[in-house]
Formats: C-alpha cells, sequence, structure tokens
C-alpha cells in the first residue's frame, strides 16, 4: 500500500495521472470508430500538423491549445479539399498535408528555438502539467465524449455501412467531418499527456485491442476504454518508480497489452487461429 500510496502525497504526480487517465480513455473511446473506419493513418497526420499551431501560439504567447485546434482544424479541411477535388486518393493527400504541415513546425522551431521547448511539444510534459492546463484537458474531453455519446449510433452506421447512412437519409459526408472534428479536439487534448509523436498511439492501440477481443461494437466501446485506462494509470506509476518518460511508458504499456491479446485472444489472436486451423486438418496443436 504505502508503494501506491506514496506517489499520491505529490500534486504533480496526481495532475499527470489524472490528465493521462482522462486523455487515454477519450482517445480509446474514439479509436473504436477511427479503427472500423480505417482512419489510423488520419489520426498520425492530425497529431503531426499541429505542431506548427503550437509553436505560434508558442510565439505569441496564446494557450497552444488554441494554435494547435486551428491546425488541426485546418490539416483535415486541406485533407479533405485535396480527396475530394482531385484525382489523389485519400491516403496521399494525408500524405502530402501532414508532412508539409509537420516540416513547416520543425522550420519554425529552428527559427524561434528560444521561444519553443521542441521536447515538450513531442513528446509531452506531464510532470509540468497545471491546475489550468488540466482544467483545460478535461473541458476538451467532455466535448469530445458528448458528442460522440449524442451521435454514437449515426457514427456507427457511418463507419459499417455509409451506404445504407446515405439511403436512409444521413449525410456520410458531415459524419465524416463531424468525425473528423472530433478527432481534431482529441488530438489536441492528449497532446498534453504525452505529445506529437505519441499521441497517435492512444488513438489507435485501445481500438485495436478491443477489436482482437470482440466482434461486438458496444464491448469495444467498453474494452478499450478499461485497456486504455488501466494501461494509463499502471503507466505513470511505472515511470514514476522508474524515473522514466511517463508518456513513453504509458504507450508501451499499451503496447504490451496489445501484444499478449494478438497472441492469446480467445478468438482472434494468433495462438487461438493455430489451433482452430490444426483441428480442422486434423493435426495436433
Amino acid at each position: 500500500m504505502t508503494w501506491l500510496l506514496e506517489p499520491l502525497t505529490y500534486d504533480f504526480f496526481v495532475r499527470a495521472l489524472a490528465v493521462t487517465t482522462v486523455s487515454a480513455v477519450v482517445c480509446a473511446v474514439l479509436s473504436c470508430w477511427l479503427v472500423l473506419v480505417g482512419w489510423a493513418l488520419m489520426g498520425d497526420a492530425v497529431s503531426h500538423a499541429v505542431l506548427p499551431g503550437v509553436v505560434l501560439a508558442y510565439v505569441l504567447g496564446a494557450p497552444f491549445a488554441i494554435g494547435a485546434l486551428v491546425l488541426a482544424l485546418l490539416a483535415v479541411a486541406l485533407i479533405g479539399g485535396l480527396r475530394d477535388t482531385s484525382r489523389l486518393k485519400e491516403d496521399t493527400a494525408i500524405g502530402i498535408v501532414f508532412t508539409t504541415l509537420f516540416a513547416l513546425g520543425l522550420v519554425l522551431v529552428s527559427v524561434v528555438p528560444s521561444q519553443t521547448d521542441l521536447t515538450h511539444i513531442l513528446f509531452g510534459n506531464l510532470l509540468g502539467v497545471s491546475a489550468a492546463d488540466m482544467l483545460q484537458v478535461f473541458v476538451l474531453a467532455a466535448l469530445a465524449v458528448a458528442v460522440l455519446i449524442v451521435k454514437r449510433r449515426d457514427l456507427t452506421l457511418f463507419a459499417f455501412d455509409p451506404t445504407h447512412a446515405f439511403a436512409i437519409g444521413i449525410s456520410p459526408r458531415r459524419l465524416s467531418a463531424l468525425l473528423l472534428g472530433v478527432l481534431a479536439v482529441t488530438t489536441v487534448m492528449a497532446l498534453q499527456a504525452v505529445g506529437v509523436i505519441l499521441v497517435v498511439a492512444l488513438l489507435i492501440i485501445p481500438g485495436a485491442t478491443a477489436y482482437l477481443l470482440t466482434d461486438r461494437f458496444s464491448r469495444m466501446l467498453v474494452i478499450a476504454p478499461v485497456v486504455a485506462g488501466v494501461s494509463a494509470v499502471v503507466g505513470i506509476f511505472v515511470s514514476f518508480y522508474l524515473d522514466a518518460s511517463p508518456g513513453g511508458v504509458v504507450v508501451v504499456t499499451m503496447g504490451v497489452v496489445f501484444a499478449a491479446v494478438y497472441l492469446f485472444s480467445p478468438r482472434h489472436g494468433v495462438l487461438a487461429r493455430r489451433a482452430r486451423r490444426a483441428r480442422l486438418e486434423g493435426v495436433p496443436a
């Protein structure tokens, strides 16, 4: 008990634990839709594209969340515009937009190095989270979760069968824009926890893990946040005692859980599939 309670006596640890857990859980809920729609690369693109917005916000003395949110929405709009107004496919548009904006961010950092801490932007600054930062994360998290809850049925239909959604009068284009907007808000929220580079892991790993454990989407929406929340708590405690990067340890913890599920999932794990194939072929597993 002492080992568990001692870190909780430090205010910075409590703030880091709260911000990481909330960020991980919200990202996990969104990741269920991203995995089904096939937008893993989109999460990566948005998380990297916000870098110039963060740098400009630091330079202007504005809250970094404002700059990040503006660039996230701009990246989403540019990707959609390229996809809809040219013969380019979505993955090509994503690659063009996110690499260009991320490179612009690196250029800005090199021009104004004294104004921007690149390490904090790229890898997060959990141990330096203030009460104002924590409030910002909670507000953005509440906004994202509220939208996902209100529109969960339409978004789920869009993920499984956009053609049917269109046939019953639901606009797949609007739902796509809505989901991208939530992705932008969630990315900005999670930046405080793990930074630009690792935020994509929070947006993909929990949903992918849940996808290997169940065939029902309603269960995915429960399993993914549980996996993310437990991984966040375990990762923060482990990082405290190892004196390691909190965001990095959280993501590694999620990766370990995913690897275990990938191997040992009762229905979709590698070992289970081999055992079923061996039984069908009449060969001992």
